[in-house]
């Protein structure tokens, strides 16, 4: 056993001992870490005592310097190699109060785990040196020989000096590493630092979120080790994926794809408020298209997801992806959470800037149809008191209040724009716009662009982005007129933004919400439309929620006097006319004529009267009323004669239209062609 007794001043140490120290600590002198002053220490140690294993740990545990370790065994060759440290030999030696600890130590003291642990490799004897300085433990030094004994020769006064030697050189050791650490901590936040600049700048050189996006993601791809980003917005209970970049991507996911999110990885880090990295095991766990994707088709094996938090709302989730595993250690996490952070407040003040250049775009288009509109007059006066006429005020004062879709049928000319002005006039929309669009006036190429707007590039000559009419009536009242006019094409686009309110503008890729209250007229049959398909059936029962009949003017003529009387002085006073009086004669040939352009055809008319009037009395054009009788009458006649043409066709096919042996074969005009002049005359092929 190895006398315990207390240690010397070095003075008494053997000189050959002394020689030793110092040889040793002129090799040990180079060393600036573990993997060369291990082996350095054993060549040294080896020349002094039958030493064949040696383990070495520095650290301080309690101030933030972890443990580090090295372990090597002679072989019988002499040559040294790695092998792993008995199990628990550091926290042994951490709780040892002795400068040294041995083999017949642990025997006397009965703690024989670590001995029989020694044994079982072979080695009967074996030292272990806490290094202590005066005021702390910085690491530990463990001695095993495969010779009984081979450490009593080297006495415990210098195993003790060499265990305080070893304490002071790894202080030293532990002091260097601590201003490696620290060279280290304040490059990498130089490079952060740098990085973060970066991303600073190119958040203020883009305003519009998809490019603020590609610019994000460029510049962070190009310092740190991901393969994709991914950012998901907040909708509600749920998440909406707006932008993706992963340019090594498989095919499988397509930039700007749109998709839902519910239950995934981007959600729960948005409920827990910070970032949270997931595992190739994890992401597979997850239900929904999105991971499977991800995981199974473009090789995920890693995602970090940051919240977007600004203004303590959380925006949605910036989603870091990488093929490999561990991608996202914590010191790289910092970085991410500091960017994302950037990023946050970069995007919403992004899309605040594109709400404020919608608002601004919508503001000018409403100024600039208010313009238009201001050239026209719309009085909402509605003159007349006859019976069908109080009915159709009844039913507009019925259904105004509610925000149901009417539909307005009447002929041309029955002021069916001035009812649906008078039903926006009477809802709770009244404060906001009143957009109105002629289907049949607007080219078949660019009533999609009319109606639903257009990006910037979306066809030839889309110099700019447009806001559609959809937008501008937002929150108001949207009127589409002849709506029987509308291309079949974009009857289903229609369709869903009137059933989802949502629409994307021709050329773009963003779902918009609309709220609005339409109401359409026409002057076709559109039930008979929809049985000749032209007209789409479930438009039309989404359009014919509460339909109103505007008679014509031949069947209210009771109301043609008051009529007269309203237009005459409503022209004399815009021409500076002094007309008192309307001739019995004239009123009674106004009320004669049967009006065929309704109410539109007398307002021209006694316009025209009113400027051939140069004294008191209106002098209308009796012999235009003839003229316009007689030609009418030739009309007649010939729809007469077109009518028993097709009836007889249609006789002679046995009500069959279309077809072989049909009667459009038989005229030989198209079956489609056929059925729309059908439903002009009104022919039921069923009732021939």
């Amino acid at each position: 056993m190895i006398e315990s007794a207390p240690p010397r001043a070095h003075r008494d140490l053997d000189p050959r001992r002394l020689a030793q120290l110092l040889d040793a600590a002129s090799v040990l002198g180079p060393c600036r870490d573990l993997e060369t002053l291990g082996p350095a220490l054993f060549r040294v140690l080896q020349d002094t005592m039958p030493l064949d294993r040696l383990a070495l740990w520095l650290g301080a545990p309690d101030e933030g310097l972890p443990v580090s370790i090295w372990a090597a065994e002679r072989g019988p060759d002499g040559v040294l190699s790695a092998v792993e440290p008995v199990p628990g030999w550091v926290e042994h030696t951490r709780n040892l109060q002795t400068e040294l600890w041995s083999l017949e130590d642990a025997r006397a003291a009965g703690a024989t785990g670590q001995g029989q642990q020694l044994e079982a490799y072979g080695f009967p004897a074996w030292i272990l040196l806490p290094l202590r300085t005066p005021d702390r433990l910085v690491g530990g030094l463990a001695l095993a020989s495969r010779e009984a004994g081979a450490f009593r020769e080297a006495g415990c006064q210098f195993l003790v000096f060499l265990g305080r030697f070893m304490a002071s050189y790894a202080l030293r050791l532990l002091r260097i590493r601590q201003m490696d650490q620290l060279n280290a901590s304040l490059m990498r936040e130089r490079d952060h630092n740098r990085i973060l600049l970066q991303i600073t700048n190119e958040l203020m050189e883009h305003r519009d979120p998809r490019a603020l996006f590609q610019a994000i993601s460029t510049s962070l791809m190009a310092q740190l080790p991901f393969d994709g980003l991914a950012l998901v917005l907040a909708q509600g209970e749920e998440a909406q994926l707006r932008f993706l970049n992963f340019p090594t991507n498989r095919g499988l996911l397509q930039e700007n794809q749109l998709f839902t999110v519910q239950g995934g990885p981007s959600l729960q880090a948005m409920a827990a408020r910070r970032a949270l990295v997931f595992t190739r095991a994890q992401l597979d766990a997850f239900p929904g298209p999105i991971p499977q994707v991800l995981v199974q088709g473009e090789g995920l094996a890693s995602m970090c997801c940051i919240p977007l938090i600004s203004r303590s709302r959380v925006m949605g989730a910036l989603s870091f992806m990488s093929r490999r595993e561990d991608a996202f250690p914590p010191e790289s996490l910092d970085l991410l959470s500091r960017a994302t952070a950037q990023v946050a407040i970069a995007l919403d003040n992004a899309f605040a800037y594109e709400e404020i250049q919608l608002l601004r775009d919508k503001l000018a288009e409403e100024n600039l149809y208010l313009q238009e509109e201001m050239d026209k007059d719309f009085g909402l006066e509605i003159v007349g008191r006859s019976p069908s006429l109080q009915k159709v005020l009844r039913q507009l004062e019925t259904v105004a209040p509610s925000d149901a879709t009417v539909l307005l049928l009447g002929e041309t000319g029955t002021g069916k724009e001035l009812m649906a002005r008078a039903i926006h006039s009477l809802s709770s929309r009244a404060e906001r716009s009143f957009v109105q669009i002629n289907c049949a006036s607007i080219p078949t190429g660019l009533v999609e662009s009319e109606l639903f707007g257009h990006e910037k590039g979306a066809f030839t000559g889309a110099i700019a982005q447009k806001m559609g009419r959809l937008e501008l009536a937002h929150q108001g009242t949207l009127f589409l007129d002849e709506i029987g006019d509308l291309p079949l094409e974009l009857q289903p686009k229609l369709l869903r933004a009137l059933q989802e309110r949502e629409f994307e503008r021709l050329g773009g890729t963003r779902t918009r919400k609309v709220d609005l209250r339409l109401i359409a007229a026409t002057n076709r049959d559109l039930a008979a439309m929809v049985d000749g398909r032209e007209f789409r059936a479930d438009l039309f029962y989404r359009l014919n929620v509460f339909p109103i009949r505007i008679p014509p003017l031949r069947e209210r003529r009771e109301d043609i006097p008051t009529l007269v009387r309203y237009f005459t002085q409503k022209f004399a006073h815009r021409m500076h006319r002094a007309i008192e009086t309307i001739p019995t004669r004239a009123m009674e040939a106004l009320m004669a004529w049967d009006w065929p352009g309704n109410i539109r055809e007398l307002e021209n008319f006694i316009e025209r009267s009113v400027i051939l009037s140069p004294g008191r009395e209106l002098n209308i054009p009796f012999a235009e009323l003839q003229n316009e009788r007689h030609a009418t009458e030739d009309v007649a006649s010939l729809k007469d004669a077109e009518r028993e043409h097709i009836l007889k066709a249609l006789r002679a096919a046995g009500g069959k239209v279309g077809g072989e042996g049909g009667a459009a074969a038989r005229l030989g005009m198209k079956r489609t062609t056929l059925q729309s002049r059908m439903a002009k005359l009104g022919i039921d092929p069923r009732r021939v």
